[in-house]
């Protein structure tokens, strides 16, 4: 089973030592990965940006309702760029992978953020799941 990474602002009381009585200490310290793979998930209502190490195991995530952001406007560019911004600032990636899933209109936003924060791409990834002609699709929407 793989081990958690502890959280950023975690207070967390860690046994030192084997013995009954062993002494506790608070630990608090910030995530800090070097190499990961940020996913986006941006769909029509919202922009996802989620932070992992290579393994797989989440480091931080944000989204567009957690910046602030509130209805329609969770959707929209500035709302994705923002949300990269804060994704990235907080953990402190110089490499990534980069998978971008969904068709929302924050996601080539948030690529530009990811890229002008001076993070290097391994690659980037697209992985929006397309049906080969599975499932009966949604009614359309209408506007």
């Amino acid at each position: 089973m793989a081990k958690a990474i502890p959280k950023i602002g975690s207070r967390k009381k860690v046994r030192i030592g084997l013995r009954r009585n062993a002494r506790f200490s608070l630990r608090k310290s910030a995530r800090r990965v070097t190499k990961g793979v940020i996913h986006v998930q941006a769909s029509f209502n919202n922009t996802i940006i989620t932070v992992t190490d290579p393994q797989g195991r989440v480091v931080f995530w944000s989204s567009a309702g957690t910046c602030g952001f509130k209805s329609s406007r969770k959707a929209s560019p500035y709302a994705g760029q923002r949300t990269a911004v804060d994704a990235i600032r907080t953990v402190g990636l110089q490499r990534a992978e980069v998978m971008v899933k969904g068709a929302g209109s924050g996601r080539d936003a948030a690529l530009r953020a990811i890229a002008k924060s001076g993070v290097r791409f391994s690659c980037i990834r697209d992985v929006t799941p397309m049906p080969h002609n599975g499932c009966r699709p949604p009614k359309k929407r209408r506007l």
